[in-house]
């Protein structure tokens, strides 16, 4: 399936059940990289708006391209109330923005579907002298607890692609794309805790698992059910993620 396609069936989902990113980036941003409220950030591969979010709350204007429309629909509908967010339909390799005019481009969750080298130009072409990329992605813990270990082993036998498509696949390509710069990197704590029902929400949401008319989907929610009961704590699960953000200028 192709990758603006793949999540159009799991977005109510995703907007709920999703982490959302940790303050402490904005910190972060600030302090090396100049961010202030007045910084004007093109969010690529916005999706339901997560990250934008973070930088909304921080008084910036954020530009959320998101090619997928129905993922598109949800940011605006969640997002209604910031006059200081504009949606539009449009991809990394081809945002539709005007030349340098952007001083962050960031993305999240979303950059190891773009294509590298298309997107290189493209991010020089809008971001203004001396703006700033900065990719950041929620990375699982897999091997932590035993919670952790069993729901990754679940993805690994139900997952459809997991193997390919996830995170941990992008930081080669992450390489490439701001050589012959080194980005530079920085990681932050995150978690989510979830009942059964929000457990089921976090694990759909995911676009390697297999979709409700697949024969695998039930036997899926089963095990789930199977983990959730052996390993919760007070009727919840732990999540917990290593927030990673690298960020480094193209110019």
């Amino acid at each position: 399936m192709q990758s603006i396609e793949r999540f159009s069936s799991r977005v109510e989902n995703y907007a709920r059940y999703r982490p959302g990113y940790p303050p402490a980036i904005v910190d972060l941003l600030r302090d090396e990289c100049g961010l202030t409220s007045e910084s004007i950030i093109a969010d690529v591969g916005s999706g339901t708006g997560k990250l934008s979010e973070l930088f909304l709350k921080n008084g910036n204007f954020v530009i959320g391209v998101e090619p997928n429309a129905t993922m598109r629909q949800a940011a605006e509908s969640i997002l209604a109330d910031c006059k200081n967010f504009r949606s539009i339909d449009g991809t990394a390799e081809s945002t539709t923005l005007d030349n340098a005019s952007v001083d962050f481009v960031i993305a999240g969750q979303a950059f190891h579907w773009f294509d590298r080298f298309k997107a290189n130009e493209e991010f020089k072409r809008i971001l203004k002298r001396h703006g700033w990329v900065v990719v950041i992605w929620n990375e699982r813990q897999t091997d932590t607890t035993p919670f952790l270990r069993a729901y990754e082993q679940l993805l690994l036998t139900y997952g459809t692609d997991y193997n390919e498509v996830r995170h941990e696949n992008a930081e080669p390509i992450i390489t490439q794309f701001f050589s012959p710069r080194i980005a530079r990197f920085s990681q932050f704590p995150n978690c989510q805790e979830f009942d059964l029902e929000s457990l089921r929400g976090r694990l759909c949401s995911s676009s390697y698992t297999p979709e409700p008319s697949s024969p695998r989907f039930e036997p899926m929610l089963v095990e789930l059910e199977a983990i959730f009961n052996k390993y919760q704590e007070a009727g919840l699960v732990r999540f917990e993620y290593d927030t990673r953000v690298f960020y480094e200028r193209l110019d």
